[in-house]
């Protein structure tokens, strides 16, 4: 007897981007597992008067979205914010469905991007060490050089999958971290000092933001967990044109997109060494030099 294959559910989360919104619709649409694939939809209301068009202008898209087995909308009433809305929302689907691939109104799929975020939650589901399954990867360099996937510590949140059974135990406690966690693990969760995420924590802390996947990052490091990332990604971030809650305008992270998944799977189930070294040279070079830093002070002192 044959039996068909479930495909688990996409939440994407919307919000003012009517363009951004219908590009990341219509790719995803693209992927072949969309007719058979669950969508639900989750739309802030406007925080301010001013963006009342613009969400209107979502809310015009959204209400006639085809290609996917179903299409669930869920309109706020009042605006919750981004990272409430997300946090809500993953935890409902996923617990009705036990596990859930996310997306935001700005992220581009490729064609293979449900083949491959299915194929992996298939596959690891009853692996316990493994917590997250990301869609996109840095663009690197020595791609070739590196398997087709890969395990690693840190989370990526544009494009990405999990599991009911380790999306339960999410929690966003910035005082907890703040207090609790040593120096030594503060260096690694930094991802051994190339990166300052550990920022985001202290200004979560501290009131000056309100985010949640870097909560979902720490969830997964005390828990010691992995994430699979491809070294080719499946998904582009559109927004980093000024139009997002926390994105820039400088795209530098653009990639071009793997057009198929050929089930190249990690041989171990550790993190890859030379694939994280890359990753900090990446950010590395993110980093301007000595003199421009003094030049930028010194600029800003004298304007």
């Amino acid at each position: 007897m044959i039996t068909q294959q479930t495909f688990a559910p996409v939440v994407l989360f919307v919000y003012a981007r009517a363009d951004h919104t219908q590009c990341t619709l219509d790719a995803l649409a693209a992927n072949p597992e969309a007719k058979e694939t669950d969508l639900f939809i989750y739309a802030d209301a406007a925080r301010h008067n001013k963006d009342a068009a613009a969400v209107q202008a979502v809310h015009d898209v959204i209400s006639n979205v085809g290609g996917f087995k179903s299409v669930t909308l869920y309109l706020r009433e009042h605006n919750v914010g981004l990272a409430q809305n997300i946090i809500e929302g993953v935890t409902y689907v996923c617990h009705q469905y036990g596990r859930v691939i996310v997306l935001e109104d700005d992220i581009v799929t490729s064609p293979a991007f449900l083949g491959f975020m299915n194929a992996a939650l298939d596959k690891y589901q009853t692996e316990p060490n493994v917590w997250h399954i990301s869609g996109w990867n840095y663009p690197i360099a020595s791609q070739q050089a590196l398997p087709e996937t890969f395990f690693w510590r840190t989370m990526n949140c544009w494009g990405w999958a999990t599991w009911d059974d380790r999306w339960q135990h999410f929690k966003k406690e910035p005082a907890k971290l703040v207090d609790n966690w040593s120096t030594t693990e503060i260096e690694r969760f930094n991802l051994d000092s190339a990166y300052d995420f550990w920022s985001q924590v202290t200004a979560n802390h501290q009131g000056n933001l309100n985010t949640w996947a870097i909560f979902w990052y720490a969830t997964i490091f005390a828990q010691q967990g992995l994430c699979l990332n491809p070294t080719r990604s499946f998904v582009a971030n559109i927004g980093n044109d000024g139009s997002g809650e926390n994105c820039g305008t400088e795209d530098v992270y653009r990639i071009d997109l793997a057009p198929r998944f050929n089930q190249g799977w990690p041989l171990e189930l550790n993190e890859h060494d030379f694939a994280v070294s890359l990753i900090k040279d990446f950010y590395q070079s993110l980093k301007p030099s000595l003199l421009r830093r003094i030049l930028g002070k010194i600029k800003r002192v004298f304007i």
